[in-house]
């Protein structure tokens, strides 16, 4: 037998839906990370923790924070709180990796033809970037070059060579390798530069907090130039452990890179480590790419699809019936000959879809999501059948379409690039209103190394190297240059990408209207080209003005203005357009010398009466000589009144067997829950998943099959506590016992 889930349409129950306290967690072994407010020494830590006999010493970090972990019971722990010289405790959380063109788009190719002061290329030689990952295969020919050492935190030994058992093996630090410093069959942005390999995930791509931040603490102690974390987690918070100890590196001296996530599209996705305020954070874009769209006979509507990496080209050259495939099984192809064949997503992979369909002659197929939105799949292995994906919402209207007659369907192929990725993770930081991701770069279909080939993988784990290796080869040309420094070169002279292809954009229209929002993209896409001659550097790169609560409050950003240049250089701002409620206030025009440098106060003061906007934001532009300086900003007159818990959606997870849900907590909860009741008299039947004390973001988990219930119809309370107040929304599923 098998589940099959349904997910109906939200309803109001005519009465309260009443189930017991959610289950206490059991008083079992955590650990957590404690932040000092000072420095200690080994003998002063051990002596805060003795009056604890159960509580044992884990790790000391003294570069990354000032602090240390423990292990023991969570009640125990707890009351650390308590101890002088402890500013916090926070229990450890699970972090996971993130998953030639794209180095040319961002101006790597160009910089080719550059040279230091030394009269080399530059290719990133001389300088250090320490990658935190699953470890890289430093056998592999086309980095053998460029490996030089590192540590394996999780085995706690000087080998960090990637997990090689089978079923549990990784790929990706190796593939974030190959995109810095590639030097071989493919090159990476900055094939000169040196890889030191930090290993912090370990088998299936996992890892903690204490195992990333111990990395980060190595990796200071190495001083190396830059580090890159594409790994993260969904919490949006601006002060977790690993974003404090990247601030840390900063200030050390080291720049730190950091992907935002792949939790996009939705606003407030941002996760740490991409929350932390000095690092940079990146999104993901997508490099010149060649798109299908479905065009349907008789209809003028076009669906995008997204090609699958490792399926053939969508080269259909003639009209084809688009078919119902059910979710892909092989009863369910009997008839699908020379078609295009439409399956659901869920219960079997990609692979297996496309191979059954291959199987039964099929001549493409196309898979759409079972959650809301679109999504972006890799297939185990290259096929020679055309395979991509559609939106939830394309794919359930062309089958209603296939039910109510034959649908006879073309391919139509155009080039795209510049165009932010869904999956990227969109900001703002919460509590902070910052902007983030601070930039964005090429992370689809990126081609680079692996164990013992080459892989073409997407995400903003694939994004956040090619801008580590950029910085790579802005530090070999400017040694002197500061983290603050490259971050401000990078994002002066990034590119804000329009939501609009230029030419569908009207000639009158204010081209800042096609533009995607600062805390989608920042600055924009990098060029690294551009951001190597910057003459004039602004920091910060954006503009923060926070929260406005009372009328016409007035708040103000400093900026710090640099002519990096020779020669004199005159600085102006122009006037935004203006708008009622919004009154802006510039510094006249100045002149800077070479060399020179000079803080200017930009103030913006809101009427709420008069501007209702709970959130604002666009680019402020400074002429800065000959160059035009886009810098973003942001403030908030409200804080949006959303609700505890939000965006639940539930379907069959892409393994037999396995189903998943995801639900955004944008505020955390002291205690979250599932709660299943009987439609037909309210009765509580139990919970399908419970957790306490969780932070704010993007709750995402797998069901087994043996979590759920019997099979039926229930209505589903999804519910979210804190200081006493509860949200919750509900949802009626179906699980229905399918016939092998």
């Amino acid at each position: 037998m098998k589940f099959i889930l349904v997910l109906l349409l939200a309803f109001q129950t005519p009465r309260i839906l009443i189930h017991p306290p959610i289950p206490k967690p059991t008083n079992e072994q955590s650990v957590a990370i404690i932040i000092l407010d000072r420095p200690q020494s080994d003998q002063e830590i051990a002596q805060l923790i003795r009056p604890y006999r159960d509580i044992k010493l884990r790790r000391i970090f003294k570069e990354a924070i000032d602090g240390f972990s423990v292990q023991g019971p969570a009640e125990t722990i707890a009351k650390l709180t308590n101890q002088q010289h402890i500013m916090n405790v926070s229990q450890v959380t699970q972090y996971q990796v993130e998953t030639e063109e794209s180095v040319k788009i961002i101006g790597g190719e160009e910089v080719r033809s550059y040279f230091d002061a030394k009269d080399e290329r530059l290719t990133g030689k001389g300088v250090t970037v320490g990658v935190i990952d699953t470890g890289v295969d430093y056998t592999h020919p086309d980095l053998q070059r460029n490996y030089a050492g590192g540590h394996d935190l999780v085995d706690n030994d000087r080998d960090p060579m990637e997990t090689l058992a089978i079923g549990k093996a990784t790929i990706h630090g190796t593939h974030v390798a190959g995109i810095i410093a590639a030097n071989g069959k493919i090159k990476g942005v900055a094939p000169e530069a040196k890889i030191v390999a930090y290993r912090a995930l370990g088998p299936g791509g996992g890892g903690t907090t204490e195992q990333v931040l111990a990395a980060i603490d190595q990796a200071i102690k190495d001083k190396v130039d830059i580090m890159n974390l594409s790994l993260g987690n969904d919490i949006n918070g601006p002060d977790l452990p690993i974003s404090m100890a990247l601030n840390r590196a900063v200030d050390k001296g080291i720049v730190a890179v950091a992907a935002s996530g792949n939790s996009g599209p939705n606003v407030w996705t941002v996760g740490s480590p991409g929350t932390a305020s000095k690092a940079i954070s990146v999104g993901a874009s997508t490099p010149t790419m060649e798109i299908p769209l479905l065009l349907i006979e008789g209809s003028r509507n076009k669906y995008r699809i997204q090609p699958m990496e490792g399926s053939a080209k969508w080269a259909l050259d003639r009209s084809v019936d688009l078919v119902d495939g059910g979710i892909g099984r092989k009863e369910e192809l009997r008839n699908v000959q020379g078609k295009i064949v439409l399956m659901k997503r869920g219960t079997l992979t990609f692979t297996e879809k496309a191979e059954n369909a291959r199987a039964a002659g099929a001549r493409a197929v196309l898979i759409y999501n079972n959650m809301s939105g679109s999504f972006i799949g890799n297939l185990e292995s290259p096929l020679t059948l055309p395979v991509g994906s559609l939106s939830k919402g394309d794919g359930v209207f062309l089958q209603k379409e296939i039910k109510k007659q034959r649908v006879a369907a073309r391919i139509s192929v155009v080039e795209e690039r510049d165009r932010l990725a869904d999956f990227s993770s969109r900001g703002p930081v919460t509590g902070t209103w910052e902007i983030k991701p601070d930039i964005v770069a090429p992370g689809v279909a990126i081609n680079s190394t692996i164990p013992g080939g080459y892989l073409s993988l997407q995400g903003t784990s694939m994004a956040a190297p090619h801008v580590a290796g950029a910085c790579a080869l802005i530090k070999q040309a400017h040694p002197d240059w500061t983290p603050v420094q490259i971050k401000a070169a990078l994002m002066n002279t990034a590119k804000p990408l329009v939501k609009l292809e230029p030419e569908k954009m009207s000639s009158t229209a204010d081209e800042s209207l096609g533009f995607y929002r600062t805390y989608e993209q920042g600055a924009g896409r990098i060029q690294v080209d551009e951001a190597i001659k910057a003459t004039s550097l602004v920091s910060p790169s954006s503009m923060r003005f926070g929260k406005y609560s009372d009328d016409h409050d007035v708040h103000q950003a400093t900026l710090h203005v640099e002519n990096r240049s020779s020669e004199t250089q005159r600085y102006s701002f122009s006037i935004p357009q203006r708008m009622e409620g919004l009154n802006w206030r510039f510094p006249l025009s100045f002149t800077l010398g070479p060399k020179e440098s000079k803080e200017v106060t930009v103030e913006l003061t809101v009427d709420p009466k008069v501007f209702l906007r709970k959130v604002h934001d666009g680019y402020i532009q400074m002429q800065a000589g000959s160059s035009t300086i886009h810098i973003p900003y942001l403030y908030v007159l409200e804080e949006p009144g959303y609700p505890r818990v939000m965006g639940f959606d539930f379907g069959e997870s892409d393994h037999r067997g396995q189903y998943r849900y995801e639900v955004y907590l944008p505020g955390g909860a002291e205690e979250f829950g599932i709660a299943l009741f009987n439609p037909e008299d309210y009765r509580f039947v139990g919970f399908l998943d419970t957790k306490t004390n969780v932070k704010k973001g993007l709750i995402r988990k797998v069901i087994p099959v043996e979590q759920l219930p019997e099979a039926g119809t229930y209505l589903v309370k999804v519910f979210a506590k804190k200081a006493g107040k509860e949200d919750f929304i509900e949802r009626m599923i179906v699980i229905e016992r399918e016939k092998e």
